[in-house]
């Protein structure tokens, strides 16, 4: 069975959550979209964090000072290496599969340690710095270089989350920054394999994960550049010019850098997934019941937009958010809401072991009656992609032989459809807001409604 957006535990079945474990449970085709954030280390309060650290930025360092001493052709080779990391499968990719920098951008990184006088003495203290400084690099690098430079702790962190969670995982070779030789060097270890192109994974700590690394160059910009340095300027300049400008300023981008120390009280990681508020998704459900059917001025994409930030939000922690995706079936388009199925509920634990429900299809509806049309294209799309089970959110309830069309589908194909409206909806808002149960609990006393009309 083809999995919509697989992840590494879907393809062992292995059922547990993203929120249940301290790492970024990778896509095995694509990037997950965020960043390894090298002040995050240095600012939590952990030992072990400041100490990777300390390690990260004096390797940086180090490459720059073998640059300084006339190494620049080994320096420069080592630096492109460590450019792409993608084992860890962070960024925006969509096939897991970066490009390294030239040899020229990596040489503009690596002559800061001769232009810039402060750098030359006392190395950074910050390498994210080099975005201040350099065209063409930003978060995606970042990451990969702060992932490659502590690439042994990583793959020491991701064994033992494998031995924990009993992720398999097999001999490989990979490659490795030294720091004591200053040298990439190939070794032999254990991880987890990626079925779709044979290279290994390594798992990232949630806790050092950002959109935007705290340092960046919009933020330098925006909130201090134009507002205490460009005063000084008639007319204004553009990228290059200001980064141009930073390596002769050496002494104003330290200011911001220090400014940037004082404000990270609150600097903390982004959430992988966040829930909406329960007022957001009142207003939500509201704006929905004053929608009218169809398509009307937009009517069905109002209505689609409105129940993917809704359902994903009810829905979770039980069950992770896949991906929302379009189709044509018979000519008409389809918006389908796709979830891991975790098996954290006894609910979901049912419909894996009935139906082979590995990921749980939502189909949506704006449509003044259900057809019966509409349950055959959802059951021709399980047919292809899923198990057995499927679900239609819809506005007004099934009719009564649309209803038994769907127990007839059960007892010729052993397939499960159910179909909830406005007032379901209602009552997964009601109970969200009361936090005392959890909105899958409506979805499951529908489906035990489904079984009990079929026949025995």
């Amino acid at each position: 069975m083809a999995l919509i957006r697989p992840r590494l535990n879907d393809y062992h079945n292995l059922p547990f959550r993203q929120g249940d474990v301290e790492f970024a449970i990778p896509f095995l085709d694509e990037d997950i979209p965020l960043y390894v954030d090298p002040f995050l280390l240095w600012k939590i309060s952990s030992q072990q964090d400041n100490a990777l650290h300390a390690s990260l930025v004096n390797s940086f360092n180090q490459l720059g000072h073998l640059f300084v001493k006339g190494k620049e052709v080994e320096a420069r080779k080592i630096l492109i290496e460590l450019t792409e990391c993608n084992e860890v499968g962070l960024g925006n990719s969509k096939t897991r599969q970066g490009k390294k920098v030239g040899e020229k951008t990596a040489n503009e990184i690596l002559s800061l340690f001769k232009l810039v006088p402060q750098v030359n003495n006392q190395g950074f203290q910050h390498f994210e710095e080099i975005q201040l400084f350099i065209d063409n690099i930003s978060k995606d690098r970042i990451s990969d270089i702060t992932c490659s430079l502590i690439k042994s702790f990583l793959i020491d962190f991701t064994i033992d989350q494998c031995q924990k969670l009993q992720i398999p995982i097999e001999k490989c070779t990979i490659p490795i920054y030294d720091y004591k030789t200053q040298k990439i060097k190939i070794e032999e270890t254990f991880l987890p394999i990626n079925p779709d192109n044979q290279q290994p994974i390594i798992l990232t700590p949630k806790r050092w994960l950002r959109y935007v690394p705290w340092i960046n160059y919009d933020d330098y910009f925006e909130n201090y550049y134009i507002k205490d340095v460009e005063k000084t300027f008639d007319g204004k300049l553009n990228r290059v010019q200001i980064l141009n400008f930073n390596r002769n300023n050496y002494d104003l981008v330290q200011t911001y850098i220090s400014s940037k120390e004082r404000s990270s009280e609150n600097l903390a990681n982004d959430p992988l997934f966040s829930q909406i508020p329960v007022l957001s998704a009142k207003r939500k459900f509201a704006s929905i019941l004053k929608l009218p059917t169809g398509k009307t001025n937009n009517a069905d994409k109002e209505y689609e937009d409105n129940m993917v930030q809704i359902m994903a939000s009810l829905l979770y922690p039980h069950l992770d958010f896949a991906k929302e995706q379009s189709r044509t079936d018979s000519g008409t388009q389809i918006r389908d809401l796709i979830f891991y199925n975790n098996r954290s509920f006894d609910f979901l634990k049912d419909i894996y072991d009935t139906y082979d429900s590995r990921q749980l299809v939502i189909e949506l509806k704006n449509v003044k009656e259900i057809e019966r049309e509409h349950i055959n294209q959802l059951n021709r799309y399980l047919s292809e992609h899923f198990g057995r089970f499927g679900i239609i959110f819809t506005r007004k309830k099934v009719p009564r032989n649309i209803f038994q069309n769907t127990i007839d589908l059960w007892s010729g194909q052993r397939r499960c459809i159910i179909v909830l409206d406005d007032s379901d909806l209602e009552l997964m808002c009601e109970v969200y807001e009361s936090r005392q149960r959890h909105p899958l609990e409506v979805i499951k006393r529908k489906y035990i409604e489904f079984t009990r009309s079929c026949p025995s």
